[in-house]
């Protein structure tokens, strides 16, 4: 198994030529070996590295969720550090007064296979303005760690598009950067100069565990792959007031708040017959974040399978569930989400109001479902014709 970084290293001058460098990157930017990919390539005389750019939570991944982050300077080697995730929403997008610093822009940042997940929005809002700015893009790519087979979810109703979901792809996408990369060329029409630099040896349907490759955490509460797994439908959580585990060392397996009884909320869970799922009732106290140092009765997810475990499905069930059973405690989220106050969080992260509104109404939870898995059938048509792997 061998990422594109790995593949770069052996001939960067085939892919970069002369010019001057940018790399977007995060910690998981790393080679078989665990070297990073900012100290590999400084340390490269075939490589001119002149400028760096880091996504949501920072080149270094310090960051928590949502938490903007200042421009800086490596420590060790000196060289800027230009932030894609700043205090305003024109951050998220590289200006021509820094493209114009490069000629090429090398992307390498570790995804998880859901459309909330920020970075590949941020290759795509560096895919358009590299467009302006005539700078090439390179993506180096990296597996999907949660496979390539499996899709689930729905589309965005225009107006609804935001940083968590640019465009109208599934909750569970199962595609790699690269694959996306091309999706947004072929089909958004960003049309930048673009070459994609693939994995050698990965297949679709293998998970990260498959790989052999080394799991560093993409993002603060992305510890392992068990998160990632539950994390296109547990992600959903964000737009409500219950805790999604952030502050325990749990994250999105992990989901509760003050007023759940947890043995209840299982016992309601089951009759919906979930596959691949075990739901433990369980007390938790988050240290940071929602209920911070509150007891938090709810479940702990216990994927036993993961052919048939279905994140989004599972997500929205918990949250049908605590809304029939305690209507007066639950709410939804109501402060600003990712550049967006106008929406409520939920309807960004769904893509549509239906599903709030249905079930605020009360709905049968089947038909929250029908609601929220709309306008997916462009997106299976467009999806084969930008695969990289088998």
């Amino acid at each position: 198994m061998i990422t594109g970084l790995d593949r770069l290293l052996t001939n960067p001058e085939r892919y970069l030529g002369q010019g001057r460098i940018g790399l977007c990157a995060n910690p998981a930017t790393i080679d078989i070996s665990f070297n990073h990919a900012l100290d590999l390539m400084h340390a490269d005389k075939r490589i001119n590295l002149t400028l760096l750019f880091g996504p949501e939570h920072g080149l270094r991944g310090d960051a928590q969720d949502m938490v903007s982050v200042a421009d800086s300077y490596d420590a060790i080697t000196g060289i800027p550090e230009v932030s894609l995730y700043g205090a305003s929403e024109s951050s998220l997008t590289p200006s021509a007064e820094q493209l114009a610093r490069i000629d090429t822009l090398v992307i390498d940042i570790q995804d998880i296979g859901s459309r909330y997940y920020t970075y590949a929005a941020t290759m795509a809002f560096c895919m358009q303005a590299a467009a302006k700015a005539d700078v090439r893009v390179v993506v180096l790519d990296r597996p999907n760690p949660i496979g390539g087979m499996q899709i689930e979810g729905g589309g965005i109703e225009p107006g609804l598009e935001n940083f968590c979901g640019l465009y109208s792809i599934p909750q569970r996408h199962g595609l790699t950067m690269g694959e996306l990369a091309r999706l947004y060329q072929k089909s958004y029409g960003l049309n930048c100069e673009l070459t994609i630099i693939a994995c050698e040896g990965w297949r679709r349907s293998q998970y990260f565990d498959d790989t052999q490759l080394p799991w560093v955490m993409p993002s603060p509460n992305m510890p392992t792959l068990d998160t990632a797994i539950v994390y296109p439908g547990m992600c959903l959580i964000e737009g409500t007031n219950i805790s999604e585990g952030r502050g325990t060392t749990r994250p999105f397996e992990l989901v509760g708040a003050p007023f759940i009884n947890g043995r209840v909320l299982v016992e309601a869970l089951n009759k919906l017959e979930l596959d691949g799922v075990v739901f433990r009732p369980c007390v938790f106290r988050p240290t940071f974040h929602k209920h911070i140092n509150q007891a938090c009765g709810g479940v702990q997810l216990h994927v036993t399978d993961r052919q048939s475990f279905l994140p989004y499905r599972t997500g929205l069930a918990i949250i049908w569930c605590i809304k029939q059973l305690w209507p007066n405690f639950f709410g939804w989220r109501r402060e600003p989400y990712e550049f967006r106050p106008d929406v409520p969080a939920i309807d960004l992260l769904t893509g549509t109001p239906r599903v709030r509104e249905l079930i605020d109404s009360g709905a049968d939870f089947n038909k929250v479902m029908k609601a929220a898995i709309f306008g997916g059938e462009q997106y299976d048509a467009q999806r084969e014709q930008v695969f990289l792997y088998e």
